[in-house]
């Protein structure tokens, strides 16, 4: 074969590769009109570390990587019985502290009894005196007696405000101690899916030790990236599509959640239009709460797809944009 031949065969073979990835789009109409834009991206989900408060043994984990949890449900048990046996020790000091109370709340009656006896015998000694019946020794001594019962009962009252405080000290230690117990047992506080089981019964894990790692499905969103001179005309709330490379058929309803407030250079992994587009704006689009509650079994981060967005608010999408799921989050049949 001479060389213009191999060349002519080589442009053909080159042509039928570009009408190979561009013929499908091309036939299904699958063109993106103007007044939108659209990047590639992933699905992603926020991942929230469970944890220890405090140093401990781990005595059970109760679920599975890959198991879907309620919120609240309980993910792990901790060995907490010297916790336990401190908490009944301050349970014991706060009724000793009631108990102490009470008999600082019974004395104090007692020296307001002897207290008020002792002023009566006071102001008797005092007529008798004026009387010539009594000698000023007398009162003295009624006086003397009248101040000593006086200061027994200041000495009671400053018992009761010592039983008090010691009362609201034993309380909050023993409320401490209790939500420490509590802390023991590791709950799910949003519902999603166990991604890493990262320790094991019989581990002792020191204060902030991560036991499980879970999938908070409940925020679902694609992060995506486009040019500077797109972002311009993007607002936040703005309508969005997700496509799927695993479901191309399926265009899932999001909107636009974030914009970032700079530009920052093309990452290695993210395909551009053009090769001068060197700076790009990060985005992410999310997906409803709702729509993810009703399919959250097959809810999967790392998916690939493309994310469009609407920069024209006239702007009316496509027909290969307009999906079962969209049509019903719009409440059209």
């Amino acid at each position: 074969m001479t060389k213009k031949t191999l060349f002519a065969a080589a442009l053909l073979l080159i042509a039928m590769a570009v009408g190979a990835v561009y013929a499908p789009g091309l036939l299904s109409g699958r063109r993106l009109p103007a007044g939108f834009a659209a990047g590639n991206g992933r699905i992603e989900a926020n991942e929230i570390d469970v944890a220890t408060k405090y140093a401990a043994r781990v005595a059970e984990v109760l679920v599975d990587e890959g198991q879907m949890v309620e919120a609240g449900a309980e993910l792990a048990r901790l060995d907490i019985r010297d916790l336990e046996a401190s908490l009944r020790a301050a349970q014991a000091q706060l009724r000793q502290a009631r108990q102490a109370r009470e008999e600082a709340a019974a004395l104090i009656a007692q020296r307001e009894s002897d207290a008020a006896f002792m002023t009566k015998e006071l102001e008797r000694a005092l007529v008798l005196l004026g009387k010539g019946h009594v000698s000023q020794q007398r009162v003295d001594q009624a006086r003397n007696q009248q101040r000593s019962a006086d200061a027994a009962l200041q000495a009671a009252r400053s018992h009761l405000a010592s039983a008090e405080e010691a009362i609201a000290a034993a309380a909050a230690e023993a409320e401490r101690l209790q939500q420490l117990v509590a802390d023991g047992v590791l709950k799910a506080p949003r519902k999603g899916r166990v991604l890493y089981r990262l320790a094991e019964p019989g581990e002792v894990l020191g204060a902030g030790g991560k036991v499980v790692t879970l999938l908070d499905l409940s925020s679902v969103t694609m992060t995506f990236f486009l040019p500077t001179e797109t972002v311009g005309t993007l607002a936040l709330g703005a309508p969005a599509r997700v496509l799927l490379d695993a479901v191309p058929d399926l265009a899932i309803p999001a909107s636009v959640s974030f914009v970032a407030p700079r530009a920052q250079f093309t990452p290695k992994q993210v395909e551009t239009r053009t090769e001068r587009d060197r700076m790009v704006f990060r985005v992410k689009a999310r997906i409803p709460e709702t729509l993810v509650a009703q399919h959250i079994e097959k809810v999967k981060t790392g998916l690939t797809g493309m994310a469009y967005v609407k920069l024209d608010p006239a702007a009316a999408w496509p027909e290969w944009l307009e999906s079962r799921l969209t049509r019903e989050a719009a409440g059209k049949p």
